[in-house]
């Protein structure tokens, strides 16, 4: 038995945004990542690089989300 799958009509629009979605996310992991390997680096050595990198990497992953990122800066004012 086959199921219909409801497919939306790529638009070059759709294509663009989904685009744009995918490089802020990887970018905001990337940046994340580096800065938290850098100030581990900086402070604790290879150990703490590592530690922080991996944190940076979780933190960016939460804050790739745009809503989740203005929540959080709503949050500090």
């Amino acid at each position: 038995m086959l199921c219909a799958v409801t497919e939306e009509k790529q638009t070059p629009v759709r294509g663009l945004i989904s685009l744009v979605k995918i490089a802020w996310t990887v970018s905001v992991v990337i940046v994340a990542a580096a800065v938290g390997a850098c100030i581990g680096w900086q402070n604790h050595g290879l150990a703490g690089a590592l530690a922080l990198g991996f944190v940076g990497l979780v933190a960016g992953g939460f804050l790739s989300s745009p809503s989740f990122l203005l929540e959080m800066l709503v949050g500090l004012i």
